[in-house]
């Protein structure tokens, strides 16, 4: 995640707090020195970092702070709260027109931030909540800008409206609307070109499409990989055309993430959505208080119960719960509860959510190796359909022709196997302990 390292960082400097039990104004202030710098080296405005240390320095050096039971706790408490509150405290969702009028939402940023698949993933995702969108392919300049549209526009299963690249962007957007009116759509979503820096060209062309069409919303996309630069942009979006609100792509990949704690401050615009990956699922509601949650190592259980809300299909889940209950579970159902973890983000990420983890994730040894994961997935689509339903038939001459067939050694199968074996036993006695039973307590570990 983009946080990991200004993560790390504050959680160290949390830590120290704690283990120090009362704590003295010369502490505190050494701590916030130290959160000062975090800051600063994720790339977080120097203004902002400024205005944030000052508003927690006040509230936690106060007496009721220094004085409690838990002064520790209570500073990363204030902390946390005045994160919250630097990237926007409420959620703010995208905003449409009432009744069944058409809400045109216009698209905008620089080349390169990820514009036209965020659009599409928009799309997909206002289609879900029940919404009838209508992707608008305004990027005439971009080559193939159409096409990727187009493209991505089938996988969503949501129209794509284009002229080709020979007309004015602002003519597309007007035909578009009226094709919109006839066809009930009542989200028409606008794909405008990007350029690779800010121009008075670009400027004109969204200037104009405002002018002439009735743009409800107005959404700038940021890659949060440029840092500061990424508020910088949003500012010039913003002072030229004015914004509605920001989507952050690219906050999986390996950034500082000062532009997700700075943009709300600077622009006084909210984050709608963040990209956390290339696949078009990929678009999380931004939540302030959960990202700040996810930065200081608590955790993020409530976006881990919508992820596995969303991948998990519950008559599969009930379906499985039986199986475990009889101790009926195969290499079948393994594969597809793998499958299900992979859909959510990977093991790690999950691991990641839980509250406490976020330090204990930094360690090797807590850390599930990806790769050993590709590799029992391959194991198990070596096997054949018989092997899988009945795991009891694996006999040496099949392990050595599984192994071939994944490119492993055969200890791997063999390991594999075995902690299969274990894993049916435990969940044997997980369901006699439920039934009233007696019986052993088995260890619960992961096969990978």
């Amino acid at each position: 995640m983009a946080f990991d390292s200004l993560a790390d960082k504050l959680q160290n400097v949390f830590k120290n707090l704690r283990s120090k039990g009362r704590l003295t104004e010369a502490d505190v202030k050494t701590a916030l020195k130290e959160v000062k710098m975090a800051l600063l080296e994720a790339d977080v405005s120097f203004k902002v970092v400024k205005q944030f240390i000052n508003s927690v320095t006040e509230r936690a050096v106060g007496q009721d702070v220094m004085q409690s039971l838990t002064p520790g706790q209570m500073v990363i408490k204030i902390v946390n709260e005045e994160m919250v509150k630097l990237m926007g405290s409420e959620t703010t969702e995208l905003a449409f027109k009432p009744g069944n009028e058409i809400t045109v939402i216009m698209m905008v940023g620089l080349q390169g931030a990820g514009k036209t698949t965020t659009t599409a993933k928009i799309a997909g995702k206002l289609k879900s909540k029940g919404k009838r969108p209508l992707l608008v392919a305004c990027d005439v300049y971009r080559p193939a800008a159409v096409e990727q549209l187009q493209v991505n526009g089938k996988k969503q299963d949501v129209p794509v409206f284009s002229m080709g690249t020979n007309n004015r962007p602002v003519d597309i957007a007007k035909a578009a609307i009226e094709h919109a009116q006839k066809n009930d759509n009542n989200v028409v979503i606008l794909d405008t070109a990007g350029r690779l820096h800010v121009d008075e060209d670009m400027m004109n062309e969204l200037v104009e499409i405002k002018e002439n069409v009735d743009v409800f919303q107005t959404i700038l996309t940021v890659d949060s990989m440029t840092g500061q630069d990424a508020v910088n942009v949003a500012t010039m979006f913003n002072d030229k055309i004015g914004i509605d609100g920001v989507i952050l792509t690219k906050l999986d990949g390996d950034t500082r993430g000062g532009a997700a704690l700075s943009i709300r401050a600077v622009t006084g615009k909210p984050i709608l959505y963040v990209g956390m990956g290339e696949k078009l699922s990929d678009l999380e509601q931004f939540y302030p208080d959960r990202m700040a949650s996810r930065i200081l190592g608590m955790g993020d259980v409530l976006t881990l119960i919508e992820k596995a809300e969303a991948q998990i299909d519950a008559d599969k889940a009930k379906e499985m719960e039986k199986k475990i209950k009889k101790a009926e579970f195969d290499f079948n159902d393994f594969l597809e509860s793998m499958n299900q973890v992979k859909n959510m983000g990977g093991i790690n990420e999950i691991m990641g959510m839980l509250p406490g983890m976020g330090i204990n994730m930094k360690n090797v040894d807590a850390q599930v190796d990806e790769s050993r994961i590709g590799r029992i997935e391959a194991i198990i689509l070596s096997m054949t359909p018989e092997e899988r339903k009945r795991p009891d038939i694996l006999n040496p001459s099949r392990k050595t022709r599984i192994a071939k067939g994944a490119g492993v050694d055969i200890s791997e199968v063999n390991r594999l196997v075995k902690q299969f074996d274990q894993q049916k036993k435990m969940m044997k006695q997980m369901s006699s302990l439920m039934s009233g039973k007696v019986g052993k307590r088995g260890k619960f570990k992961l096969p990978f």
